[in-house]
């Protein structure tokens, strides 16, 4: 029986690798479109918006719980062949919550996307580094993961105002269109790869042993929790508590994912000086800006400056957290860097579920204090953390590592290879 022709690493995949860049534009936007959908689906569908709060649970935790097994049975499937079914999977999990009547339709659709976008991240840099080759894997890798920017910055936003302006169904149907395009374009442009080789997790595992990177781990489970016990709310925040109408809401998310571009930079810079340090730092910032948001929400003039405290310290701590947790790895970098995204994972589940309590019983403002209140139990953890001695001195080089998005880091681990990157994602 013949073989399939395969792509060597040329370096003249630009087609594809752009493709797969806006193949991350649409995942991402997919994932995280729904926190500026909040307030309008909970009122179409007729439920509190603490509810509808728990679709971003059930979204977080079914990647958190089945992304690594999922990814691990499908590495054996040809690149080509699993982003287009990923893709087509997407289409119609997009097409499902534009039509779903009720909650647990839309749950329902929620939960089949969740399966499949950490499973496109286990697989989508390795990939374009594969199409471009070795020399220039770096610069593909960065590529691809520029869509995550771009739906952090401009996707997410602009859905929210599509939504406004023609109703959250159209904007689930336009990510159905887009993700049924990416699997044709793919299909049409990518060539095929050679079939991965499996990887071995069992000596890996063994991180999992070192206390000092369990309590690095537990960190940023309580760090991510406060984040998104705020954040999952912060449509509704802005419409009902700063007063800013919701057509206008979608242009201050994205002023937030514009604001969070710097807080990218300076977490990237600040954690190479001090991982814990920087943790403590943007912690403090993190819930300054949380509680302040909340106290000064009717002021408007006042409301601004909090507010770019918040963005700026929410999307630092995504590279902080994940190059901290990778630095105190004494090895298996790329494992390390997997149970931090599930580790986030966890808390984006566990503060939109919390966040979803507290609202009923004690109102929307109280949300903004109890994320402080956690951020304050994250930053008293970090000088016993400190304090704790890891079971082997962390031997490799992070001065490669460079950060690509708030929720992306690439580190070169091999110095046999020009580049080999290890890619970790949140999400």
């Amino acid at each position: 029986m013949p073989s399939l022709p395969t792509a060597t690493p040329t370096g003249r995949g630009a087609a594809p690798i752009a493709i797969l860049a806006v193949a991350a534009f649409v995942i991402v936007t997919t994932e995280f479109l729904i926190v500026g959908l909040l307030p309008a689906l909970a009122h179409e569908l007729r439920i509190s918006i603490s509810a509808a709060g728990q679709l971003v649970t059930l979204f977080a935790f079914t990647v958190m719980l089945f992304g690594p097994l999922l990814t691990g049975l499908l590495s054996h499937v040809e690149r080509k062949r699993l982003f287009v079914i990923i893709l087509l999977i997407f289409a119609v999990s997009n097409a499902l919550a534009a039509m779903a009547p009720n909650i647990w339709v839309l749950a329902l659709a929620r939960f089949i996307a969740a399966l499949l976008l950490p499973v496109f991240w286990g697989t989508a840099s390795e990939t374009a580094g594969q199409l471009a080759g070795p020399l220039r894997a770096g610069r593909a890798v960065s590529m691809v993961y520029l869509g995550i920017s771009a739906a952090l910055l401009f996707g997410i936003p602009l859905g929210t105002l599509a939504a406004h302006a023609f109703g959250w169904r159209v904007a689930f149907a336009l990510l159905a269109g887009l993700s049924l395009l990416m699997a044709m374009l793919i299909a049409a442009f990518m060539p095929t790869l050679a079939l991965p080789r499996r990887m071995r997790l069992v000596e890996q595992a063994r991180i999992l042993r070192d206390p000092r990177f369990v309590a690095h781990v537990g960190l940023s489970v309580l760090i991510f929790t406060a984040m998104f016990t705020a954040y999952t709310y912060l449509a509704d925040t802005l419409e009902t508590l700063v007063g800013i109408a919701p057509g206008q809401v979608g242009w201050w998310l994205m002023g937030f994912g514009a604001i969070g571009l710097i807080g990218n930079w300076l977490g990237g810079r600040a954690v190479d000086r001090s991982p814990l340090g920087a943790t403590a730092f943007f912690v403090v910032i993190l819930g300054i800006g949380m509680a302040a948001s909340v106290s000064l929400a009717g002021a408007r003039g006042w409301f601004d400056l909090p507010f770019v405290f918040w963005g700026i310290a929410y999307t630092a701590l995504f590279p902080i957290c994940q190059v901290r947790v990778m630095r105190v790895a004494s090895h298996a970098q790329a494992l390390a860097g997997t149970l931090n995204v599930s580790a986030a994972n966890a808390g984006i589940g566990l503060g939109a579920m919390i966040g979803g309590l507290v609202i009923p019983h004690w109102g929307l403002p109280a949300v903004g204090y109890l994320a402080t209140a956690m951020a304050v139990l994250a930053l008293l953890a970090i000088p016993f953390i400190a304090r704790l001695r890891t079971s082997q001195a962390y031997t490799g080089d992070l001065s490669r590592c460079q950060v690509f998005t708030p929720t992306t880091v690439a580190c070169g681990e091999s110095d046999q290879s020009p580049l080999h990157p290890t890619i970790a994602r949140k999400t």
